[in-house]
């Protein structure tokens, strides 16, 4: 039945397709996001994370694929999902030239909210935008766009929040607030989409998919991708370690070789190969002790792995 409970989720789609003037953007996405989750969507740009999104909240038709989001047909009931989700683009879309109050009161009267100035209100305070009510939206530094971007979202009470790239270019601590904001909210049974580049927002979520050239690699909650991944990761310190990390990345057995502070995460998938690359450095010059491969070191495995041979 359309806009039906049904099972326990926001969004099942399968086999999503895209292309742009006979280019693939998106190849056969299939997902399933339960309702009150967050759920994180990575990969590096133009991977095709932004197109995917369009098709679930039936802002694009996909080429191929079907699924449900909020229990609505993906196609034959595009309209229906658009009114129950809340869109966050990675750019500040609101009119600057308008207050902060005055963009919330204009969505609002756009989704027909009723009360209006109740609800403008208390979106003001949920997000701390009371005492910035009257100041031009333009005139607001990258957070507090943000907090703007968001209280624009959730103005018509969505059941779904979709979000792309939303902390892009905001401060560590305006992204710290922000996610906070969004535990929040899935605690109050808003399910979160959100899309991101950023390794450590990750952890965040309580499940990731993770796509490269418009296909999915990995899916699944952050501990079981890096477990299921079968990553062997190696942890070395000593001096020129820059250097060392060159002449590591051609070693065969040697899948990514990532810096990290002072130290690198030298990676392999055939454990006997990548220690037999290894033993040669292994001495006092260099300390080398196992370590547990973070999604970093497992994500830029995968994108090396889906590159066709020979690309940088």
């Amino acid at each position: 039945m359309s806009g039906a409970i049904g099972e326990n989720l926001a969004i099942d789609v399968r086999g999503l397709r895209k292309s742009f003037d006979g280019v693939p953007a998106v190849r056969g996405v299939s997902l399933k996001v339960e309702r009150g989750e967050i759920f994180g969507f990575l990969g590096p740009n133009g991977s095709g994370k932004t197109t995917t999104i369009r098709m679930i909240c039936g802002l694009l038709t996909p080429d191929d694929g079907n699924g449900t989001c909020l229990g609505y047909d993906l196609i034959g009931e595009a309209q229906l999902i658009k009114e129950e989700i809340g869109y966050m683009t990675q750019r500040f879309t609101l009119y600057e030239d308008l207050s902060v109050r005055e963009n919330l009161d204009f969505i609002a009267h756009m989704y027909g909210v009723p009360r209006r100035r109740e609800v403008v209100d208390a979106g003001l305070e949920e997000l701390g935008l009371t005492h910035r009510q009257g100041q031009l939206a333009g005139t607001l530094s990258g957070g507090w766009k943000q907090r703007l971007a968001l209280a624009a979202c959730l103005i018509h009470s969505p059941r779904l929040l979709l979000l792309d790239e939303p902390t892009a270019g905001v401060d560590p601590k305006a992204r710290r607030e922000f996610w906070d904001q969004i535990h929040e909210l899935a605690s109050k049974g808003v399910t979160v989409l959100v899309s991101t580049h950023y390794m450590d927002e990750a952890e965040h979520c309580g499940k990731l998919a993770y796509i490269v050239a418009g296909e999915l690699l990995a899916e699944g909650p952050p501990q079981e991708i890096v477990r299921k991944s079968g990553l062997i990761t190696w942890l070395v310190t000593g001096p020129g370690i820059w250097e060392l990390s060159k002449t590591l990345a051609k070693l065969p057995g040697v899948a990514n070789v990532a810096a990290f502070g002072a130290s690198l995460h030298v990676s392999g998938y055939d454990e006997d190969a990548l220690n037999e690359s290894l033993k040669p450095y292994m001495g006092e010059q260099y300390n080398f002790q196992f370590t547990q491969p973070g999604l970093e070191d497992v994500f830029i495995s995968l994108i090396k792995r889906s590159e066709p041979k020979g690309e940088a």
